[in-house]
């Protein structure tokens, strides 16, 4: 059996401005891979410079990028986001400005090469969209336009399923097979949101054929508080035997929120590895 690729998302220091020692700081901890976490605050995807000094970050760490997560917004020191991108909202200037931050983040590929891309339908239900966001024919066209600049990279679609009527398993699955009828488009099953919707073995049996990669976190049912795995209420057997039962072999992205230090919380989340390889027997 390949050995599971366990990645790291820069949503951990989203807060900061990426620097080299972030980057040291995961491969210390015995991770491979990180996901980019693409706010201009954190990281500025359109600069080239910045680009090629994170090339050389992962050739210095030995890190692997294997994702971007789509911008949706840029982050601010005290946790609140603004201004908010919304591919799937009716404002057309609005829609024009999520497709162009998210094109931006396709083109890093051109220079450092991942790949998949995750993006937000739409926007989560505890941000209150306005009744014109969330639109599935306005989503389908911005992941249209996505999906011709990403494949001529070498760059997957991954839809993350959020907390919204349009992002479900079920409606992702649904959107990608009937709505847009590309079938290289695929699903970025974000444990910690499915788990706040409802069932979430049942989610990852509805997107297990669509399952490119993964978010994975924890929280304890309410609220969306991207806690270590085995710090929340998930019941992580149960979802890695889901994992195993559909085949997926895929990485395991550990999507983090900075509520402790950063060297704490990679110490609990590598604990939380070992323990996810005793139950998956890896």
């Amino acid at each position: 059996m390949p050995t599971r690729r366990y990645a790291i998302s820069t949503h951990l220091y989203v807060d900061q401005r990426l620097a080299r020692r972030h980057l040291e700081e995961v491969a210390a901890h015995g991770f491979d891979a990180i996901e980019l976490f693409a706010t201009r605050k954190h990281f500025d995807y359109h600069d080239p410079a910045a680009i090629a000094e994170l090339g050389g970050w992962l050739t210095d760490t030995g890190l692997a990028l294997h994702s971007m997560h789509a911008p949706i917004g840029d982050r601010l020191p005290g946790g609140e986001w603004g201004p908010k991108l919304s591919n799937a909202t009716t404002d057309e200037a609005g829609r024009a400005r999520a497709v162009a931050e998210a094109s931006a983040a396709l083109d890093v590929a051109r220079t450092l090469p991942y790949r998949f891309l995750v993006v937000h339908l739409g926007q989560p239900d505890q941000e209150h969209p306005a009744a014109h966001d969330n639109r599935l024919d306005v989503a389908r066209r911005s992941i249209e336009t996505l999906h011709a600049l990403a494949r001529p990279l070498g760059v997957t679609l991954a839809l993350e399923v959020i907390p919204n009527r349009i992002a479900t398993a079920d409606s992702l699955v649904t959107f990608i097979e009937e709505t847009l009828e590309l079938r290289d488009v695929g699903i970025c099953m974000d444990f910690g949101h499915a788990f706040l919707m409802g069932d979430l073995l049942d989610a990852v049996e509805t997107a297990s054929g669509h399952l490119a990669t993964t978010h994975v976190h924890d929280n304890h049912g309410k609220t969306d508080e991207h806690l270590v795995p085995f710090g929340g209420a998930i019941n992580w057997a149960s979802a890695l035997m889901g994992v195993e039962k559909i085949g997926y072999d895929g990485a395991l992205v550990m999507e983090l929120a900075g509520t402790m230090a950063t060297g704490e919380a990679l110490a609990a989340t590598r604990r939380a590895r070992r323990r996810f390889e005793q139950i998956m027997g890896e």
